[in-house]
């Protein structure tokens, strides 16, 4: 096993042990994804975790989509689930599979249970089927249709296949046992018809298979050791091993459940997610506020903070509300130790330094990172007119207010000390410019005369600053539960998004997209992959300087 593999869990338990026992002689995982919108954090832990142990016991993991209900599914959520599951840093085994791939033979292993008098078809309506079905406490009662007989229950499935039915005139049944007490097994609907055209086989099928028929065949034709689930499927795992069982088919995977990721302000539901989607609560399924992996990539997270923000919450059986600072943590560790330093106002104020000669500008040198030499530095021009943050400066304040203050002074980032000496306003009584003196003598030195300057603040010099459009996201939801709420609409945070528009330094006219960037003093931006371009510069925040979700919680 790799050295640098994550640490232990139960699910890495059981694989020793059948790897030590004989059981098997190697690995094989799969991601089955439904490409019916585009993937999130919570299928990021299931990418981390099935690739993961794929790659730590030198195995393999199959990419396949459960795409047996066409009504939902798309050719762009294949692609987008593609591309995030490398972008992720994962290469699957062969070629993208899909269940349609299998169509033929799991109809075959449909017609195999009629023949043995496991499966029947139910002409009962929707309503009746529930009501039959009974409840937690109450046992099912039998469907009239239970003891048909297999010739025709052949004759009927074979005019289902043939499109001689509607839909939700008929479906395939599997006879298990109405009196079971799991839900699961009381009779479960195994084909469905459905006239609808298919991304992957066209109009060859009317009916389609259901989900709990379909996965465990999948995985027993793939030849998949250890079959990783949400707890969710922890009952449909008795369904799992009953239909490998009642079937010719010689592989039988082993399901193991987990405990799926909740993560506070957020939801994790694909429907209430395509929702936010359609009802245009957000720009679409690539939203930096969404948690999909496509809107976290556009936001600036990293392949690599998600990896690690899935190896630090872990895989257990434990369902739990993971603390947003938690995914927060993660990209600021990294981007603090990668990110290069740049200067940005966003919400800027005009400043004049009055004994700075008006017609000279020169060029600063900058580091890029204040730890890291072999980032390198930039040329950072400075003139008289320089832009600062408007909370940067007050006209009196106490001794803890660092910044700049009327008649005291401040160091520039990276340039000089600056005295504020008077201010300009306009008729609102808002300051529209600060008049300064600079002290020439510190340029990367301290005052001569040996007085300390405590303060420091960010600047761009007016001349040469580029415009820009500041994108600020906070949590998306008011609540840390949103998916518990009876109108989950009611909880959305209108300050969600709050746009500014201010200026960033030169070095950033030609950014590029999901280049991380620390502002210094601000938090941590990378430019927008969709609207931002050369002379229409948008930059989205990725995380604050400091755990601010913590604070507020």
């Amino acid at each position: 096993m790799a050295a640098n593999a994550p640490r232990s869990n139960f699910i890495r338990q059981i694989i020793d042990q059948d790897l030590a026992s004989g059981k098997h002689q190697s690995v094989h995982t799969r991601f089955p994804p439904e490409p019916n919108g585009f993937l999130h954090i919570g299928h990021a832990k299931s990418i981390v975790l099935n690739f993961g142990i794929a790659e730590d016991y030198q195995g393999s993991c199959n990419l396949r989509f459960d795409d047996t209900n066409p009504l939902k599914e798309k050719v762009d959520y294949v692609n987008s689930i593609q591309a995030d599951v490398q972008w992720l840093g994962y290469t699957w085994e062969g070629k993208p599979r899909y269940s349609s791939d299998y169509f033929d033979r799991l109809h075959g292993y449909a017609i195999e249970l009629i023949e043995k008098g496991l499966a029947y078809c139910d002409f009962s309506s929707q309503e009746q089927m529930r009501e039959m079905r009974g409840t937690l406490k109450e046992p099912g009662t039998n469907s009239p249709y239970r003891d048909t007989a297999v010739d025709d229950n052949l004759k009927i499935f074979a005019d289902m296949t043939a499109g001689k039915y509607q839909e939700g005139e008929v479906c395939l049944r599997a006879k298990i046992d109405m009196s079971s007490p799991f839900m699961c097994m009381r009779d479960p609907v195994i084909y469905r018809v459905r006239f609808a055209h298919h991304h992957q086989t066209g109009d060859k099928w009317c009916v389609y298979p259901m989900y709990d028929f379909t996965h465990c065949i999948s995985d027993a034709i793939e030849g998949i050791t250890h079959s990783l689930c949400t707890l969710e499927f922890q009952d449909n795992r008795r369904l799992y091993d009953w239909v490998l069982d009642n079937i010719s088919i010689d592989c039988h995977p082993q399901q193991i459940e987990f405990s799926r990721l909740n993560l506070q302000y957020t939801v994790m539901s694909k429907r209430k997610l395509n929702l936010l989607v359609e009802e245009g609560k957000v720009s679409g399924w690539d939203d930096p506020r969404m948690p999909t992996i496509a809107g976290m990539r556009r936001r600036g997270y990293t392949p690599g903070s998600i990896r690690e923000f899935c190896h630090r919450i872990g895989v257990t059986k434990m369902d739990n509300q993971v603390e947003m600072s938690m995914l927060e943590a993660c990209i600021r560790d990294e981007l603090n130790q990668n990110a290069p330093r740049a200067m940005a106002v966003i919400d800027p104020v005009r400043l004049v330094i009055e004994n700075y000669p008006e017609t000279h500008e020169e060029q600063l040198n900058a580091p890029n990172h204040p730890n890291d030499e072999s980032m390198g530095t930039r040329q950072v021009p400075f003139a008289r007119e320089i832009l600062i943050e408007r909370e940067d400066f007050r006209e009196e304040a106490n001794k803890k207010y660092k910044r700049l203050v009327l008649g005291k002074e401040v160091r520039l980032r990276n340039a000089y000390v600056i005295k504020a000496e008077r201010v300009e306003k306009d008729a609102e009584g808002n300051i529209t410019t600060i008049y300064c003196t600079y002290d020439p003598d510190t340029l990367g030195q301290d005052p001569a005369d040996g007085r300390k300057v405590k303060g420091v603040i960010h600047w761009v010099a007016a001349a040469h600053a580029l415009p820009c459009e500041f994108r600020l996201y906070d949590r998306l939801f008011q609540v840390p539960n949103p998916g518990a709420e009876e109108d989950f609409f009611s909880t959305l945070n209108p300050e969600s998004l709050v746009v500014k528009h201010g200026f960033v330094e030169p070095s950033l006219a030609v950014a590029s997209a999901e280049q991380a960037y620390q502002f210094e003093r601000i938090g941590y931006f990378c430019a927008d992959s969709k609207d931002s371009e050369e002379g229409k510069l948008v930059f989205n925040q990725t995380v604050g300087l400091r755990d601010t979700w913590s604070d507020s919680e």
